[in-house]
């Protein structure tokens, strides 16, 4: 009698990171309910992601994707946690899921290293193949999200660019140019040449317009 030597593939090791323990529980139930996805390790915060990600690799375990939100409360919020766990493996996919569907938000996630962005609304099933898509290396997108980048990519010279995204959030805040300069290490001259362009491209004519337009348009956060 000949013996097999099939034997099933390992499921998909997933480290959940998010802060709301409901959300987490509730994710780690969907995706392991076929028992292809095992949730090896979860974490509220971004500090604990990264410490986690990095005690598994020393132990010389191995992780398959990061599954993310953005929003981590205090301390390091999700992008930041991104990129350090992306200095930490460069190869471990990080597949953002969040409530935020900004272009701020979409652009600072992918320009750190995120392989996808999904958001939280969308069905179990969508949410469960963009994991494996991530895993696979494959890009995941949400339909918002991908139409969104597809817009940037239709019409470069009316969409913003990331640092004049980056310098709407701030403007959001009612920081004055000098202060803006500060926040982001850039001089006053170019904080003025980038808020020229920001009206143009948003056909406004000041800071209070430029702010309201970013935010109906979903470029930054309300």
């Amino acid at each position: 009698m000949l013996v097999s030597d099939h034997t099933e593939p390992s499921p998909l090791g997933v480290l959940l990171v998010d802060d709301h323990p409901v959300v987490r529980a509730g994710l780690g139930a969907m995706l392991t309910e076929s028992g292809e996805i095992a949730v090896l390790a979860e974490a509220p915060d971004g500090e604990s992601a990264i410490e986690t990600v990095e005690r598994i690799f020393r132990a010389g375990g191995r992780i398959d994707l990061v599954l993310m939100d953005l929003q981590l409360g205090e301390g390091i919020d999700g992008v930041r946690a991104i990129r350090r766990i992306k200095e930490i493996l460069p190869g471990l996919p990080v597949l953002v899921l969040t409530t935020y569907d900004t272009e701020a938000d979409i652009l600072a996630a992918v320009e750190a290293g995120a392989s996808g962005y999904m958001l939280k609304d969308a069905p179990p099933e969508q949410i469960y193949q963009a994991v494996h898509e991530a895993a696979a290396g494959q890009t995941a997108l949400a339909p918002k999200v991908a139409a969104r980048l597809m817009g940037r990519v239709r019409e470069p010279v009316l969409s913003l660019s990331a640092r004049e995204i980056q310098l709407l959030e701030v403007l959001s805040t009612g920081q004055s140019n000098r202060e803006m300069a500060r926040s982001l290490f850039i001089s006053e001259a170019t904080v003025k040449t980038h808020l020229v362009h920001i009206y143009q491209k948003l056909g406004v004519d000041n800071r209070v317009a430029a702010v309201s337009e970013a935010r109906r348009r979903h470029l930054i956060r309300h």
